[in-house]
């Protein structure tokens, strides 16, 4: 194997779908890229959700005919289900926008990240798995390169230093330079945790042409269930609740697990036939920002930059997202000689104003009385925004009015002005949480 080179332009830890996508565009302008994955690909991960508005930057990537042709359960919208098992009318997401970019996938993530973490080397990255990032090497406060740990060529383990101009730390919820740097802050209002398992032999309903993302909540509204139809009849579901809740003094993450099912029927029913594939898994304390995204010579993105919530799905989109600006920035920086924090944070500030926007719907989600048919019902002249946000068109013209009304909406509804007030959207074709 090649070992690795004592200089790069740019170097890239973290081969998830922000690692990849920075790598990729980065190597594709023209600069020496490397690429470092701590484990072995592929690796399996949560998130099989996708928002559609990650098509722009797949096109960009080069990368639609891949995903096309590689399986996956096919997208095409979402509904929910309220505490007292109502079901809202699925929303099809064709029906707001017609154009190809308005359906997407339910993703394998071992397979997609593995897919990407192929297209950077195609891009011309230099890609390594099994590669541990141990350090980030600082002068002062400026990023020099990094320490890594590789396999050698008999097996064992080798500690080797590289230099790069920009490190982009795409490590997940590791955050190597955000725990170094103490930047990591936890959303206090947002303190989740998710148990979650695969399922075979699960109901699935196809209609409208594909699979939908279902959101139900369990009949005590303490939790809520996902529940995402994949390839190959394998079903995700997941448990999210505050972390105490689900986590403290409650036996086993199965236990758990089980008795939250048993207050959902819309999940106990469709897994009536279903055999689980896996063991459960849990992931907790996954809100959280990050105080200073970039420096000189290095930049966040992705889940190192932060995590909003799985609820509306915007995990990977972001992640995606946050890379393409970011690369977009470190091209320019590397052409210029200016990789200071300033030239390769530029993207920061529109990047954190837009998924604000997602971040105030989670929090009105979770606010218990965020029923869209009542709301829309009181508000109807925002609903092609509201729609505009699950799909993820938060980038460009989007300027959160909704909030302007939906804020105060559900300081009324908190205090019980709309009590005994049905909420119900009439199978009008939007989704609701009634």
């Amino acid at each position: 194997m090649k070992s690795i080179a004592p200089q790069y332009d740019c170097i890239v830890l973290g081969g998830g779908p922000a690692g990849s996508t920075a790598a990729a565009l980065v190597a594709q302008a023209g600069f020496s890229t490397l690429l470092v994955e701590r484990e072995r690909m592929p690796r399996e991960h949560v998130g099989e959700s996708l928002m559609p508005e990650t098509y722009w930057i797949f096109e960009r990537l080069g990368v639609v005919d891949q995903l096309d042709a590689a399986g996956y359960a096919k997208k095409v919208g979402v509904q929910f289900v309220n505490n007292t098992g109502r079901e809202s009318a699925p929303f099809f997401f064709r029906s707001h926008d017609d154009r190809r970019s308005s359906e997407t996938w339910h993703v394998d993530r071992a397979h997609f990240d593995k897919l990407l973490f192929d297209n950077a080397a195609a891009k011309g990255a230099e890609c390594r798995d099994g590669v541990r990032a141990l350090e980030v090497l600082m002068d002062g406060d400026t990023a020099r390169g990094v320490r890594l740990q590789t396999p050698g060529e008999d097996g064992s383990l080798q500690t080797v230093e590289a230099a790069a101009r920009v490190v982009v730390d795409a490590t997940g919820q590791s955050a190597l330079i955000a725990s170094r740097l103490g930047l990591q802050q936890m959303n206090p209002e947002l303190k989740k945790a998710a148990i979650w398992q695969h399922f075979r032999g699960a109901d699935r309903d196809e209609t409208g042409g594909g699979v939908k993302t279902i959101i139900m909540h369990t009949c005590d509204k303490q939790s809520w269930f996902w529940y995402i139809p994949q390839a190959d009849d394998v079903v995700s579901v997941g448990v999210v609740g505050d972390r105490d809740y689900l986590l403290k003094g409650r036996g086993a993450p199965a236990t758990v697990f089980a008795e939250e099912m048993a207050k959902c029927a819309g999940v106990a029913e469709r897994l009536a036939d279903a055999t689980p594939v896996d063991e459960v898994a849990v992931a907790k304390e996954f809100s959280y920002t990050t105080q200073q995204s970039a420096g000189d010579g290095w930049v966040l993105v992705g889940d190192a930059w932060g995590f909003i919530d799985p609820v509306y799905s915007s995990g990977v989109y972001f992640a995606l997202k946050s890379a393409e600006l970011a690369a977009d920035c470190i091209v320019e920086g590397l052409r210029a000689d200016d990789v200071s924090a300033a030239k390769l944070g530029a993207w920061l500030p529109e990047f954190s104003a837009r998924t604000s926007l997602i971040r105030k719907l989670v929090h009105a989600f979770y606010s218990g009385e965020f029923r869209v048919g009542k709301f829309l019902m009181d508000h109807p002249q925002h609903q092609c925004e509201l729609v505009d946000l699950l799909i993820g068109r938060v980038f460009g013209e989007q300027r959160g009015a909704i909030f302007d009304d939906l804020e105060p909406w559900l300081d009324r509804a908190l205090a019980g002005e709309f009590q005994g007030e049905d909420g119900h959207d009439g199978g009008a074709n939007v989704p609701a949480i009634a």
